[in-house]
């Protein structure tokens, strides 16, 4: 039978290194690590308030319990205001993805003057305090009926996540090689069919990113929702902000945590897909 070669040691650092370097690496690390603990504790502390037994948010916790969980599913309130948060969300990522991808190529394409001052006037809702567009909006929506509707809450938030698909797309198309495009062209494919069978799956990251970044935007939006929503509209962030200012109960800590998987796994999905295209791309 043949040998099995016993594993061998690899030392961490070469022999080159100094013992100067050696001590910078590890307090680095280790200033990278308290800098990510304070950066994450503050979100995981909520998660075991969430299956306390008190009804006051307060550690240590006095027992283990599941009441707030059942709370939170058995609340009309925050039912209601779950299905409005996955009606409005989706709908505003959709608008704001299409838009956003539309501005991106366009300005990718076209060479004018003033195209400068059109991508700040584009991404300014990045920019410019959430609560003067809230009142933006209020203002120009009540004129044209559109406050306290699901349409005006919807085209809100698409023109706060619009910005985030806008410039991620333009970074995946600075890249991007335009004699493609021409080739593809030249060879009798419509304009539309080269966008998808040409362009789409090369800026494809990018507009996923732009997308999770514009339904997270709206999903956590809470300062033009109490501008531009009414009473049927209400999202979960503006149900938790009144829920602050009211009552703090541990059920905004259930909801908390489901939100913080919620996350996680959106944000998993996007490495994922991140990756998949990278390891399609070396092929």
């Amino acid at each position: 039978m043949p040998k099995i070669k016993k594993a061998q040691f690899v030392p961490l650092f070469p022999p080159y290194v100094s013992l100067i370097e050696r001590i910078w690496f590890f307090m680095s690390r280790s200033f990278n690590l308290l800098v990510f603990l304070f950066l994450l504790l503050p979100i995981l502390v909520i998660i075991p308030l969430s299956f306390s037994d008190s009804t006051f948010l307060v550690y240590p916790i006095p027992g283990v319990s599941m009441r707030w969980y059942q709370n939170l599913f058995n609340s009309p309130e925050w039912i209601n205001s779950a299905k409005n948060s996955f009606i409005v969300a989706p709908l505003a990522t959709l608008l704001a993805t299409i838009l956003g991808t539309m501005a991106a190529v366009g300005l990718n394409k076209a060479d004018f003057r003033g195209k400068s001052l059109l991508m700040a006037v584009l991404i300014s809702p990045m920019v410019v305090p959430v609560v003067v567009v809230g009142v933006g909006v209020y203002l120009f929506f009540a004129q044209i009926g559109l406050s306290d509707t699901y349409t005006g809450l919807i085209l809100a938030h698409a023109a706060l996540g619009a910005p985030f698909v806008v410039t991620t797309v333009l970074a995946t198309l600075q890249g991007f090689n335009q004699n493609l495009v021409r080739a593809s062209l030249s060879l009798g494919a419509n304009p539309l069919s080269t966008f998808f069978r040409i362009t789409l799956p090369v800026i494809a990251p990018g507009l996923i990113s732009g997308a999770l970044f514009a339904f997270a935007t709206s999903f956590d939006d809470v300062v033009v929702t109490l501008f531009v929503a009414g009473p049927e509209q209400v999202t979960l962030p503006r149900q938790m902000f009144t829920g602050i200012k009211e009552n703090i109960s541990p059920t905004i800590a259930a909801l908390a945590t489901i939100l913080i998987v919620f996350s996680t796994c959106l944000l998993l999905s996007l490495e994922w897909i991140r990756g998949r295209n990278k390891a399609l791309a070396k092929f």
